[in-house]
C-alpha cells in the first residue's frame, strides 16, 4: 500500500487588496488635511530686538463691556470713532504708538477682535490687559 503525501497548502497571503486599503486612506486623509485651514489669528509674540523702544507716558485705553459697548478714556464711543480717535493719534508714525484693550470678564472674544482688527488695520501696538492697568 502506498502512502500518500498530502499536498502541502500554499502559505501565500494576497497583499494587494490591503495595498489598495491603504492608498485610498492615505488619500482620503491626504485630501482632508490639505482643505482644513487654521483659522486663528497672527499674532506676534514677545521676543528681543534691538529696536529702540519709545516711552508713552499716558496710554490710551479702550475699554470693551461684555454688552459690546466700548470706552475710549472713560467715554462711550463707537467703534468708526475709536478708529477714527486712534488714527488721529497715531499721526504720521503709527508704530510707535500704543493703545491698552481692556475687555470685560465673559466678553465676547468678536468685540476684541474688531478693536484688535482696528489696530491691525492703522499698524498700531494695542496691548491686551486681562486686568485693570493701574
Amino acid at each position: 500500500m502506498a502512502i500518500k503525501k498530502k499536498s502541502k497548502l500554499s502559505a501565500e497571503f494576497n497583499m494587494s487588496s490591503l495595498t489598495d486599503i491603504i492608498f485610498l486612506l492615505l488619500i482620503f486623509f491626504m485630501l482632508t488635511s490639505s482643505i482644513v485651514a487654521p483659522n486663528a489669528l497672527n499674532l506676534k509674540l514677545p521676543g528681543t530686538s534691538q529696536k529702540k523702544v519709545t516711552k508713552q507716558e499716558v496710554y490710551d485705553e479702550v475699554f470693551i463691556y461684555k454688552t459690546g459697548t466700548f470706552e475710549l478714556n472713560g467715554k462711550g464711543k463707537s467703534l468708526p470713532e475709536i478708529e477714527a480717535y486712534l488714527l488721529g493719534k497715531a499721526g504720521g508714525n503709527p508704530k510707535d504708538f500704543s493703545f491698552v484693550i481692556q475687555p470685560e470678564k465673559e466678553t465676547p472674544v468678536e468685540h476684541v477682535v474688531a478693536i484688535m482688527d482696528i489696530a491691525l488695520r492703522l499698524q498700531i501696538n494695542g496691548v491686551l490687559a486681562t486686568a485693570p492697568v493701574e
